[in-house]
């Protein structure tokens, strides 16, 4: 099950960070995008959108502004669904989703983590 980070930060201290971190922890294949490129464990950033292919779990690290531009290459992927991490919270992009039968939910990755319900 491939998890794409939206919002990766090389920081440690950031949750995108820490989503990484536990993501792979946890054995799950992760691609990410950011501001920054750069790697974190064996996970490279990338600054540029790629054609992720095979994702199934979008998880978002961006305010509701930011999404905004990444909301068709969101879309095109048409992953399983998209996770609303705390301060991400979008019922513009909610609605958008499910008109393309895409799952959203509004939760945090690393406590879905953490209590096995990812």
């Amino acid at each position: 099950m491939k998890t794409l980070v939206v919002g990766a930060s090389l920081k440690e201290e950031r949750y995108s960070n820490k989503a990484i971190n536990m993501l792979r922890e946890y054995g799950h294949e992760v691609v990410a995008h950011g501001l920054k490129e750069g790697k974190v464990l064996d996970v490279d950033i990338f600054k540029d959108w790629k054609n992720y292919e095979d994702v199934d779990t979008v998880t978002l690290y961006l305010n509701p502004t930011r999404q905004e531009e990444f909301y068709d290459d969101i879309i095109k992927l048409h992953p399983r669904r998209v996770i609303f991490n705390p301060g991400t919270e979008n019922s513009v992009f909610v609605s958008l989703l499910s008109e393309n039968n895409i799952q959203s939910e509004e939760a945090c990755t690393l406590v879905l983590l953490r209590t096995e319900q990812y």
